[in-house]
Formats: C-alpha cells, structure tokens, sequence
C-alpha cells in the first residue's frame, strides 16, 4: 500500500481549487492499492485557500521552531501539522510503507519547497507532511 496525495486522483482540493491528476496514481487509488490524502484538508483548511508556505523546513514546524503562514499573514502551523498527523494515522492504518506525493506543496513537498516569501523561489526541504511520513519510516516520493 501506498499513501499518495489526494489531488493526484483528480480531487479538487488544492489551494486553488483545482486539481493534478494523475491517472497512474488514479487508478492505484481506484484499485484499492493506495489511499489518497490532502494533510490541508485534514488540519482543517478549506478549499480553495489562500496560499501558504513555510518559513523554514517542514522537521522545524513540526518542532515549533518554524511556522506555516498564509500569503496574507495568517498562522496555519496548527492546521499543517493537525493535517500531517491525521495524514500519517491514516497512512499507517493502512499499512503504507511509501508515499508519492505532490512536489514543492508545503505539505507534501520532498527535497525543495517555496521558501517563504511567497516570491516563487525554491529552496532545499521538505513540506511538514513528508518530513513527518519520513520520520516515521515511510519512503517519500514527489511528482
């Protein structure tokens, strides 16, 4: 089993309100070999939303050194990491060994997110959900 983002399945429930679909993963999810999830959902954040991003790596938010924050100045750290969580219970309930997950997404995002500024520039790290599913032995992957 794998944990995949849900917006991958054709979900509206990115923060634009749109989504990314990918029908390889669609079909994983169809087949009962995947389960979607959206961590921003899950914490509480509506759709669509304004956009956020970190003001540092997903391991510091998850910590309290770091917070989420919405592009008009909002604290989202509680929602980001309620939804990281309740992704991970969900992830392990289901036995998921790996995750594929959406790149850059503060969430999701693996290797490089936004850094912050909301100026479009990408920096190293990883989004709160994939630090967390990492630290938790789960194998993350974006696309």
């Amino acid at each position: 089993m794998i944990v995949v983002s849900k917006c991958f399945t054709g979900e509206c429930c990115r923060y634009d309100g749109r989504s990314k679909p990918d029908p390889e993963i669609a079909a994983l999810v169809e087949a009962g070999e995947a389960v979607a999830v959206c961590p921003e959902q899950l914490g509480g954040l509506p759709t669509p939303r304004v956009p956020s991003e970190l003001t540092g790596s997903g391991e510091r938010v998850l910590i309290g050194l770091e917070r989420a924050v919405t592009k008009d100045g909002r604290d989202v750290t509680r929602e980001y990491v309620s939804g990281a969580y309740e992704a991970l219970r969900l992830a392990k309930e289901a036995g998921c060994t790996r995750a594929v997950l959406k790149a850059r997404s503060p969430s999701c995002g693996q290797g490089e997110i936004y850094d912050g500024s909301f100026s479009g520039r990408i920096v190293p790290g990883d989004g709160v959900t994939a630090a967390l599913f990492k630290a938790n032995g789960i194998t993350v992957e974006t696309r």
